[in-house]
């Protein structure tokens, strides 16, 4: 009795949105690694280190940084990324897809 293994062949269709998407994930990972580096190269030589960041629930931005003028620079880029978005939610709801 033989043991007989079926070769398939595995054929992978990606639609233009879904390499955008990993476009884009690369694309902030890569984001991430630079300004890591940007912060500890600017730790290493003793400068004034600010930051801030924002968690998006929804139409909801928390934010948070470490004065009040990154946590307001981050609080308008979470209000006009949250604003694009809603957009273009409309836009395709009412194109019909």
């Amino acid at each position: 009795m033989g043991l007989e293994m079926a070769s398939t062949s595995l054929t992978l269709s990606v639609s233009p949105l879904q390499g955008l998407g990993l476009t884009l994930i690369l694309l902030g990972i890569l984001t991430l690694i630079i300004a890591f580096a940007i912060l500890l190269i600017s730790s290493i030589k003793g400068g004034r280190v600010r930051g801030g960041g924002a968690v998006i629930i929804g139409p909801i931005p928390i934010v948070f940084g470490t004065d009040k003028e990154s946590m307001r620079a981050v609080l308008w880029l979470s209000i006009i990324l949250t604003l694009i978005v809603f957009t273009l939610f409309l836009a395709l709801q009412i194109l019909g897809r």
